[in-house]
């Protein structure tokens, strides 16, 4: 099937669920939307229009889409959203490869959400929050201020930050181990504001950030084999 119509000047302009997770995917892979065409034989503006529009592709060229992206299209259609990770099956001869620390510390610095574990006066958690590396290269997140979460100040805490590809069934983790504390220096808590890749997907009042300095931090990655 050939490629979608394009949109003209007056033609409205909607962004699509479908075209979000291929540039989504694109980014992870390193890949230049000239790479992705090059790999799926389509025009470079093709694709960005594809990302950046309401546009839905012949099966063919999305087909194309996720072979050329080591997904599915279940996975770019959103179908495994409601599904944990995890489901497929292991892939032939996985390999299971522990992680330096350098190569933790760049995982880390790509950011996104990450899932704290406190043990709190309640009880044990574990929350997902949105987090930013500091340039000390410790973590922080951003909470609201009196909230569960401030219970976790001056104590030891572990953070997590993972990535799983079903498609592929490959993944890895990263471990970080340290003393969690509010940030109390209004200039310290300026400076985060500005780092910060995105503003904390709960919304609310969110202002007061947290910040954890690691005594340890471990990773692992498992991935198909070489053979």
């Amino acid at each position: 099937m050939s490629e979608a119509r394009q949109p003209t000047e007056t033609t409205p302009v909607q962004h699509s669920d479908f075209g979000r997770r291929v540039a989504t995917r694109r980014q992870e892979l390193g890949l230049t939307p000239e790479d992705l065409a090059e790999r799926t034989g389509a025009s470079a503006a093709y694709v960005r229009y594809v990302e950046g529009q309401a546009a839905q592709p012949g099966s063919g060229f999305a087909l194309r889409l996720a072979d050329a992206l080591d997904t599915s299209l279940d996975e770019l259609h959103g179908g495994t959203y409601t599904r944990p990770p995890g489901t497929a099956d292991k892939a032939r001869d996985p390999e299971f490869l522990e992680l330096s620390e350098q190569q933790c510390r760049a995982l880390l610095a790509t950011h996104g959400v990450g899932r704290l574990a406190a043990q709190l006066p309640q009880g044990p958690v574990v929350l997902p929050v949105n987090y930013t590396v500091t340039p000390e290269g410790g973590v922080a997140f951003r909470t609201r201020p009196g909230s569960a979460l401030t219970g976790a100040s001056g104590q030891e805490v572990a953070f997590e930050v993972d990535r799983v590809d079903d498609a592929l069934s490959e993944g890895w983790s990263v471990l970080v181990v340290g003393v969690a504390r509010t940030v109390a220096d209004p200039d310290t808590a300026r400076s985060l504001d500005r780092l910060a890749h995105t503003e904390p997907w709960a919304g609310g009042d969110r202002t007061l950030w947290v910040s954890i300095t690691p005594r340890r931090i471990t990773g692992r990655r498992i991935r198909r084999g070489t053979a």
